[in-house]
């Protein structure tokens, strides 16, 4: 995993939940894309930050793949106010994706 965080259980419950979330157009989930940079935990506000970013730039399924990251974080911590901060810093690239998404893709 190449995500940062500050709460290593609650990142994996995070993580578990956004396998569900795929990229429409590569038909792989946005765990093993390696788009989730940061999941960050504030415990006394009840407040996540995630830092991800998309394939590109232009990407024309951006909007409701960043929606389905919000929606899957809301499920996983519904009490919680949910940020997603999309970045193309450092900018993705494949190198970013996880061995399981490397076998999916026939790499």
């Amino acid at each position: 995993m190449n995500e940062v965080t500050n709460d290593s259980i609650k990142c994996s419950i995070a993580l578990s939940d956004l396998y569900n979330v795929y990229d429409p157009e590569i038909g792989l989930n946005v765990v093993d894309l390696g788009l989730i940079y940061q999941i960050m935990f504030y415990d006394e506000d009840k407040r996540l930050d995630c830092e991800m970013t998309l394939t590109t730039q232009f990407c024309p399924m951006g909007e409701s793949i960043t929606n389905n990251v919000i929606q899957s974080l809301t499920k996983s911590f519904p009490e919680w106010e949910i940020n997603v901060n999309l970045t193309f810093e450092p900018a993705w690239d494949y190198t970013r994706i996880s061995p399981e998404g490397q076998e999916f893709l026939g790499h």
